[in-house]
């Protein structure tokens, strides 16, 4: 009879036998001893950082993952990788480097895992790009592993009104229109992030975060706990617990990221009204785990879901909001019981998603989430529109408003800060286009949001009548009619590059068609006379990921696919 295979099947190599010897000894100077490391080895991802709330808290539940691991017979081993505060660096030429380090946290996780042959893995995630990342890595290394996700911060209160960081960037908008004084924009900056937790709508964290319990990678209901919540602890450690549950069974990622798993996710995004950066992120997420997945896809699901969850920021309610009134797994049993997701996939509890979301309890009198048979919309957020200017398509989030049709002419802009000093001067006018190019994912390089640009258009008033496209991204806490991952980019020599100022610009969202109204002869004579632009960056990291990231249409992925 076949002896079981041992559950430190992969570390084994570096901790067993009398040639390991010098390895032992280094890992005994550090503190563990021959019982450790006799143990299946489990690393624990930890994304923390001293920059910004949404990290902030991530090493106390680091400890408690670290417990509940050894409590269920492994040895945990905590590493760090970075982390960029898209709030922080918004605006700025520091936010070029999101987008890039998504790449870094995914291929450094991979690095430290592979290096020191860890039989299992629990990654802690906070911010943006450390969600998505994470998930790239457990995806790459397919050993068995899951996600935990520090959870949202509290709303912040003002005048009697809950607010969040949108509301600061909106506010900077209202100050450079005089609509707000000094004293008025200082209250908000002070009462809107209230302590350690990401941004509290539904913008790209919490949008990610609610997406990744649907897709089975995170645990049902543990992602929704608050940041400061006491509860997130026991979640913490109950995650060690399962970690090894996981490498016991031998379940892996590539069990659980099916196709099927990933419509489930995009279903839960349209639901809740997320983020497009949504988009970017599983289209990555799919090609690391070699599923079929299309931005049509996202089109095609997000049309057939409704908008269930009146959340920021197009709706009034935060993701704390959402955790009280049942969570992420009250929206998904509305979906399920419409057949609109597929019940039948695994999640890392090793129980399928129906029976997960057989648990849910909605709380009496709640507001957050409509009836299916009461949607706030009938569809849900995501658009993915094709034209002239977006032969290769771009993301439209409809979720906040009604406007589904805008022509008005062009005002173009090559950088970001061009087009926020424009909205700040007082120089973009009602029935606009603002376009902003040569951000993409190349151009930039990076693909920064355009949060201080789109919200500074609020803040004046000129959010219901100006459009705005970009081949950059937009941030989860954007709302307007707003294109982007406008592809092909500028910088690629995509048609968004031969727009000139007064050109007449159509977006429509009914039809799908994103469309620059100029004679195709003088398109033709504009592309003669267009020469690529000189990279920003010749050396470094931004260097090295402009020569080798894919278009947004492929998910902005690095590397030789």
């Amino acid at each position: 009879m076949s002896q079981p295979e041992p559950l430190n099947r992969n570390s084994r190599v570096i901790t067993q036998g009398a040639h390991r010897a010098p390895a032992r000894a280094m890992l005994k100077a550090v503190g563990f001893t021959d019982e450790d490391l006799a143990k299946p080895i489990i690393g624990i991802a930890n994304t923390w950082i001293e920059i910004g709330p949404c990290n902030y808290h991530l090493r106390e539940l680091a400890e408690r993952v670290k417990a509940g691991v050894r409590a269920a017979g492994g040895t945990p081993m905590e590493f760090n990788t970075v982390s960029i505060s898209d709030g922080i660096t918004m605006g700025t030429e520091g936010m070029k480097a999101s987008l890039v380090s998504r790449e870094v946290i995914a291929d450094s996780i991979e690095l430290v895992a592979r290096g020191n042959a860890f039989d299992g893995l629990v990654c802690l995630s906070g911010c943006d790009k450390t969600n998505p990342g994470v998930a790239m890595a457990l995806a790459r290394l397919d050993i068995p592993g899951l996600i935990l996700y520090g959870g949202s911060t509290a709303a912040g209160e003002c005048d009697g009104k809950d607010i969040t960081v949108q509301d600061v960037f909106e506010a900077v908008g209202a100050h450079s229109a005089g609509r707000l004084d000094d004293a008025g924009l200082k209250a908000v900056e002070d009462a809107a992030c209230p302590g350690a937790g990401a941004c509290g709508g539904q913008f790209t964290a919490n949008t990610m975060a609610a997406s990744l319990e649907l897709i089975g990678l995170s645990p049902m209901g543990f992602n929704g706990v608050p940041a400061e919540d006491p509860r997130k602890g026991d979640v913490a450690e109950a995650c060690g617990h399962l970690v090894m549950g996981l490498l016991k069974r031998d379940l892996r990622p590539s069990a659980i990221l099916t196709r099927e798993a990933f419509e489930n996710a995009v279903a839960a995004v349209a639901a809740t009204g997320g983020s497009t950066n949504a988009v970017l992120h599983y289209l990555a997420l799919a090609r690391e785990a070699d599923v079929p997945f299309t931005l049509e896809d996202f089109d095609r699901i997000s049309t057939r879901t409704p908008l269930l969850a009146d959340l920021k920021p197009g709706g009034r309610f935060t993701a704390p909001d959402l955790t009280a009134a049942g969570g992420i797994r009250l929206v998904a049993n509305r979906l399920l019981a419409g057949g609109l997701v597929h019940g039948a996939c695994l999640t890392v509890t090793g129980r399928t998603l129906a029976e997960e979301l057989a648990d849910a309890v909605e709380t009496p009198g709640q507001k957050v989430v409509r009836p299916l048979a009461n949607p706030l919309k009938a569809t849900g957020g995501l658009v993915i529109l094709r034209g002239s200017l977006a032969p290769d398509g771009c993301v439209v989030k409809v979720a906040g408003h009604e406007r589904l049709h805008h022509t008005g002419p062009a005002r173009v802009f090559d950088t970001e800060e061009a087009a926020f000093a424009a909205v700040q001067a007082n120089r973009i006018e009602a029935g606009d286009v603002v376009v902003i190019r040569y951000e993409g994912p190349r151009g930039g390089p990076g693909m920064r949001e355009m949060l201080g640009v789109t919200a500074a258009l609020v803040g004046a008033g000129l959010g219901e009548s100006v459009a705005l496209l970009t081949d950059g991204r937009f941030s989860g806490a954007t709302r307007g009619l707003m294109a982007g991952h406008v592809a092909p980019e500028a910088a690629s020599g995509g048609p968004i590059g031969l727009v000139q100022e007064g050109d007449t610009i159509v977006m429509d969202i009914s039809s799908r068609r994103l469309d620059l109204k100029v004679d195709p002869a003088e398109l033709a004579a504009r592309r003669a006379a267009w020469t690529p632009p000189k990279p920003r960056y010749t050396r470094g990291v931004f260097a090295k990921y402009a020569a080798t990231v894919a278009s947004a249409s492929e998910g902005a992925v690095t590397g030789a696919w």
